[in-house]
């Protein structure tokens, strides 16, 4: 019979256990669980944040790592067996930071260019960083 625990209680059978995190932010860290409390906060060791563009992808070494339970939107456990059989190639840190870097910049000139039609046909769209937070 299982029992059953609310919560970030839940979590106390996955310490020790190798996790990948999604931050709120967009990072990608993976690591192993050393602790978690009732607020869902976080320890990871041995973490490294994992940058993905397109089927590339790059670790960069992280260490100890605490992160804050209200910045976490996904917490789940890596399967090591399966993690050898991946798709995606890894790359060098700095090969990962230019590629990212120039796929930001090509975002950003496509967001450009969408807002200048947008506004050659009459229309205004509001930024999302030229809104007032209330």
């Amino acid at each position: 019979m299982m029992n059953y625990m609310p919560g970030t209680a839940s979590l106390i059978e996955e310490i020790d256990e190798k996790h990948l995190v999604l931050l709120r932010d967009g990072r990608t860290l993976i690591g192993f669980l050393r602790s978690i409390d009732q607020f869902a906060n976080l320890v990871l060791d041995e973490t490294v944040e994992r940058i993905h563009v397109g089927k590339k992808y790059g670790d960069i070494p992280r260490g100890i790592f605490v992160i804050r339970g209200e910045n976490v939107v996904l917490l789940g456990e890596i399967d090591l067996i399966k993690e050898c059989k991946r798709v995606l190639r890894p790359v060098s840190i700095e090969e990962i930071l230019e590629d990212q870097r120039c796929q930001q910049q090509a975002k950003q000139e496509a967001e450009k260019t969408k807002l200048q039609v947008l506004k050659e046909r009459g229309l205004f769209v509001p930024r999302a960083d030229t809104l007032d937070e209330y």
